[in-house]
């Protein structure tokens, strides 16, 4: 028998784990703070619905998909009881929250997993195989804004959406953040509902990081500009171009320069993260999204809201 995983909080995004998990045979159960959602999920997946203490119980490891302000209480019952935990993004809403629910999983040796899916996405791998730059000089540009949809509006679009570029632009600048300075303002909810963040690291790089959840229409994209050239992803056309000395096909006005174009199929993200979590805990696998880079990209977003003020 595999892995035998409960998830807590069956909402939007709780719902397609649970639906994930039921169709690989690993789902032990659901939970909702919503008796009604959870027997709705429970009807649609076969697995039962169970109060907190007996889903826990009852599972060798759980989602946790609940609001981000009970993440804490949540992870903390979980890891209390000698379960693995996989956290939905961001890993908690404060950073005292996240650091103690890092600590207790450490202290247990338990598996601790954080909803970063992007790390698990085609695109991402992609433009990590292209070898985008790092270093003094190097400007990222990110922008992710899509319409308004009524839903994780308890947390400000830096926490929502803008934490995953963020976590992106960490990764790949590979330096400590130095400053923050941002714009945003509430428009549809009690947070901020668009976010604009320049970002400054301590080896000289930069970035401009956008986030709007109030947008016209969807776009998804990342510019990397540096003195080795320009990479340039359209996540949405799902096209990847590089121009770097010696690229493939030449630029005329840039002597010994070229451009190298890629693409990727995109794979289900949501199936490759549960993947991963499973693969941690049966075989040891390492984890991507563990700890430490949840609390970076919490960090650099709770900067972001402050500099918003």
């Amino acid at each position: 028998m595999g892995v035998r995983v409960g998830v807590l909080g069956v909402g939007h995004f709780g719902r397609f784990h649970a639906l994930k998990l039921a169709a690989r045979g690993d789902l032990a159960g659901v939970f909702d703070a919503d008796p009604a959602r959870a027997a709705a999920i429970a009807a649609e997946t076969g697995a039962p619905a169970l109060d907190r203490d007996a889903l826990i119980a009852a599972s060798d490891a759980v989602i946790v998909a609940v609001p981000t302000r009970f993440h804490h209480d949540a992870a903390m019952a979980v890891l209390a009881a000698g379960r693995h935990c996989f956290v939905e993004k961001p890993l908690a809403g404060t950073m005292a929250e996240a650091e103690a629910i890092a600590g207790a999983a450490a202290r247990r040796g338990l598996v601790l997993q954080v909803g970063h899916i992007e790390r698990y996405s085609a695109a991402i791998r992609t433009l990590r195989e292209s070898g985008a730059q790092s270093g003094p000089g190097v400007a990222y540009e990110a922008v992710r804004v899509a319409p308004f949809r009524p839903r994780s509006l308890d947390v400000s679009v830096v926490l929502d959406l803008m934490i995953h570029d963020l976590d992106l632009v960490l990764s790949l600048a590979g330096a400590p953040l130095a400053e923050v300075r941002a714009v945003g303002a509430p428009v549809m909810s009690a947070h901020p509902d668009y976010a604009v963040a320049q970002l400054r690291f301590a080896d000289g790089a930069a970035a401009t990081v956008t986030a709007s959840r109030i947008s016209v229409a969807l776009d998804r994209r990342l510019r990397v500009l540096g003195p080795r050239g320009e990479t340039r992803v359209d996540f949405l056309a799902r096209s990847l171009e590089v121009v770097r000395p010696g690229g493939v096909e030449a630029v005329p006005t840039m002597p010994g320069w070229g451009i190298e174009r890629a693409t990727w199929v995109e794979h289900d993200s949501l199936e490759a993260e549960q993947a991963a979590f499973l693969a941690s805990i049966a075989e040891g696998a390492p984890v991507e999204a563990d700890a430490a880079v949840a609390l970076a990209a919490l960090d650099s977003a709770l900067r972001v809201e402050a500099a918003i003020g």
